[in-house]
């Protein structure tokens, strides 16, 4: 052995130095991982060529080895890290020669490159980051961040450190807008930096807040590391709980674990959002304190012409912008409780469910069956077999079948019967009415209140006409023309409380860019659709936002956009309430009235959509948003392409394998996954998070996710870890773009020393979802699956 080290040992270390030097060249990161890639392979290929590589692999003809196989020890469980005595032999690192190893390479690269780039599963979710891209640098390129920094500097400045927790605020904003690190960090950047130091802010708080602010869009949704991490998190946890199960000797995961192995973006994006808030607390909360402790470095400020506005007595405002829509929310939440609010949905399936009330697969193998009672407990399985039983013995269906009409009948009566009074989509959409009518009362509180007192009244009429005349089998169309009248009314109210909430600076600035996150977001989290669609809607909609503002600016018309905006919402209300497949046999006169209204508003939003296009392209904004997204998406392909070349190098001569290995010879899979977490953390200071997800994550993938622990969790608690590759030096992403862009007395020591102290807060961070991973997994259990 050469040094003494194992052949594959020393392939993995001409790997790394082969990736860390092309990284250091100069040359675009994208290309330098695949060139790294080809240049290891050809040093490694001629070392084992020239009989200087050999691997003391494991004698599977041995007696020791078979005694283990009969012991009942999987193969895969058996290594030379847990076994050190047993019985080796060497032999090259390409059994076959370098040639066979490069052809089934090339083989390899075709299939995933078709597989994860071109025409794979994965493209469709992939296309999301493209588009939240061209949503991010759209929503950057309008001044968004211009107007919410001077805003929240307005609401905040007058408090201890205010400045720095407006940053925060604006950070956690921009986030969940453009999720776009290098231009968060930039833009607050510049607005932000010189205003701190010009009121005697400390240098180190200054840059290190704004820095992990700017880095929160890598884990609050929609973020462009989740949706890569998840593309990477749903095979690989598949195929490692497959595999699992396969050891457990179970035929599938489904038998072994008792659900389906599957974990979607839309699910991750479901349990980022906590982690993600908890991190901005954690950022403001630091801010705060620093400034108690050190008053002279961050001094409160009053912004020059801050005013109160027409807001009436504090008294007044606090009922109405905190009271009423805590007694509103309230009320609706009890009103689902109690069941007068809740699904009308009749719908019936003509098929029994499969396997009625059993927890668990009981007809399975001795081995399999030990190995399920481990996972899950004698008492579960227990439960499971005198379900079985039960089943069986009643006669019961286990299997699924079809259903016959009179029991399709009497399972929709029991239905009809145990409807709710108001349907949920009538009790959210006017409740979020009914908070716009209570927020403009707060926000103007001497305002004439007879519009407002009749927008209210057309809510409580509204949820009077869905539970006396709306049943389950009132059709669409009957339905939408009884609480037109209510609607109306609503409309009328909420009219001119848009006109009251237009008195508040803050909801002006806040207003139009939050809408676009509830919409994303909302879709995604909802479960309504998955991330692609919601991506689209997400750039279509920053796109018309960008153009508004610009025909603001220039005194123009922006009211085509408003109209294409609402032609959006009919689109989407009529494709929820309606069955717009025309194609059916029997197709009812308000569905094709629905389809043609669906029709009329797609083409019309899109012609909004081309307006706002000419609008940006003729003040020359779109063309560098162009370019800069076909550049972001680029990098992020060309590294994708690039990182399978250098994965299939290091399977190609056993590394990944041997490193597999390495990590499961560890009986405690807490080790294992915090040995993991530490080497990411450590690579973060010399790679990007690209390379990592890329590189290490499908590595060491399979044994992370392969043991119990919630994929959800794995997942986000990676996302985390890889936000602090933006802020560790020497190559933190985030300090170089504020290195950039701050000014002359600032050095690169004042934002090194800057970042340590939220370094130190992302690892608090993740010892708190270590601890306590409910923040992860408590909102995807309560929302529908994404």
């Amino acid at each position: 052995m050469l040094f003494g080290l194992d052949g594959i040992e020393i392939g993995l270390i001409i790997v790394f130095l082969c990736l860390f030097s092309g990284i250091l060249s100069g040359f675009p990161v994208a290309f330098a991982i695949g060139g790294s890639a080809i240049i290891s392979f050809g040093v490694i290929a001629s070392l084992d060529s020239a009989g200087l590589l050999m691997h003391q692999a494991i004698d599977t003809g041995s007696a020791a080895y078979n005694a283990l196989i009969a012991q009942g020890l999987h193969p895969d469980a058996i290594s030379h890290f847990r076994y050190p005595d047993l019985p080796t032999y060497e032999e090259p690192l390409f059994p076959r020669g370098w040639e066979v190893a490069l052809d089934r390479n090339i083989s390899f690269i075709v299939n995933r490159i078709n597989e994860r780039v071109l025409a794979g599963q994965s493209i469709e979710t992939l296309l999301a980051v493209l588009m939240f891209v061209l949503m991010g640098i759209t929503l950057e390129r309008s001044k968004i961040a211009n107007d919410l920094l001077t805003t929240m500097a307005r609401v905040f400045g007058p408090l201890p450190g205010g400045l720095a927790v407006s940053v925060v605020v604006v950070g956690a904003f921009l986030a969940a807008s453009t999720g776009i690190v290098g231009a968060t960090v930039v833009t607050m950047g510049l607005l932000s930096l010189p205003t701190m130091l010009r009121n005697k802010y400390s240098p180190e708080l200054a840059t290190g807040v704004i820095a992990a602010s700017g880095t929160l869009g890598q884990i609050i949704p929609p973020s462009i590391v989740i949706v890569l991490l998840g593309t990477l998190a749903g095979d690989l946890y598949a195929t490692a709980q497959e595999q699992r199960a396969q050891i457990a000797g179970c035929s599938d995961a489904l038998t072994y674990l008792g659900e389906a192995a599957v974990v979607s973006v839309g699910t991750l994006f479901q349990a980022a959002i906590l982690p993600g808030i908890l991190l901005a607390v954690l950022y403001g909360v630091y801010a705060f304190g620093y400034a108690l402790l050190n008053p002279s470095k961050a001094p409160p400020v009053v912004a020059a012409g801050a005013q109160a506005g027409d807001r009436g007595s504090r008294k007044a405002a606090l009922t109405w912008l905190l009271g009423v829509p805590v007694a509103l929310i309230a009320a609706a939440t009890m009103a689902t409780w109690v069941g007068f609010a809740g699904s009308q949905d009749i719908t019936v399936s003509s098929f029994s469910e499969r396997g009625q009330g059993a927890v668990l697969r009981t007809n399975v193998s001795e081995q399999c069956q030990a190995s399920m009672i481990e996972l899950h407990g004698q008492e579960k399985w227990d439960l499971a077999v005198r379900q079985q039983q039960a089943l069986e013995a009643s006669g019961a269906a286990i299997e699924s079948r079809e259903l016959t009409a009179e029991e399709i009948e009497a399972a929709r009566a029991d239905k009809i019967a145990n409807a709710a009074p108001v349907s949920t989509p009538v009790l959210i959409g006017f409740m979020l009415l009914a908070l716009i009518l209570a927020f403009s009362r707060g926000i103007v509180p001497t305002a004439g209140t007879r519009p407002l007192i009749v927008g209210a009244a057309g809510v409580l009429l509204a949820f009077a006409v869905d539970a006396l005349f709306i049943t389950p089998l009132t059709t669409p169309g009957t339905a939408f023309l009884l609480l037109a009248v209510p609607l109306a009314i609503t409309l009328y109210g909420v009219r001119y409380a848009v006109g009251l909430l237009g008195h508040s600076e803050l909801l002006r600035v806040v207003f139009p860019p939050l809408v676009l996150i509830v919409a994303v977001l909302g879709s995604i989290l909802g479960g309504i659709t998955n991330p692609t669609p919601a991506a689209a809607l997400g750039a279509g909609g920053a796109l018309m936002l960008a153009a508004y503002r610009k025909l603001s600016e220039e005194q123009g018309s922006g009211k085509l956009i408003i109209w294409a905006s609402f032609s959006i919402v009919i689109m989407i209300l009529v494709g929820v309430n309606f069955d717009l497949r025309v194609h059916r046999e029997t197709v009812p006169v308000e569905d094709w009235i629905a389809f043609l209204v669906a029709q009329g508003a797609y083409h019309f939003a899109m012609l909004g959509i081309l307006y706002s296009c000419f609008v940006l392209l003729r003040s020359g904004v779109l063309a560098p948003v162009v370019r800069e997204t076909a550049k972001v998406t680029s990098m992020v392909f060309t590294i994708l392409i690039g990182s399978q070349l250098l994965n299939l190098v290091v399977i190609s001569f056993g590394g990944e394998h041997y490193i597999q290995q390495f990590l499961r010879s560890f009986d405690n899979e807490f080790t294992v996954f915090l040995l993991v977490m530490l080497v990411l953390f450590v690579l973060g200071f010399v790679l990007d998070f690209l390379e990592i997800i890329y590189i290490v994550v499908p590595i060491v993938g399979p044994v992370i996710y392969g043991g119990t622990f919630d994929p959800k969790w794995v997942t986000i608690m990676i996302a985390v870890n890889l936000q602090t590759s933006f802020l560790t030096p020497p190559f933190g992403f985030a300090l170089f773009y504020l290195r950039g862009v701050a000014p002359k007395e600032v050095t690169t020591m004042h934002i090194y020393r800057g970042i340590v102290p939220f370094v130190l807060i992302q690892v608090l961070g993740l010892a708190i979802l270590w601890y306590f991973p409910d923040i992860v997994t408590i909102v995807p259990s309560l929302l529908p699956n994404g």
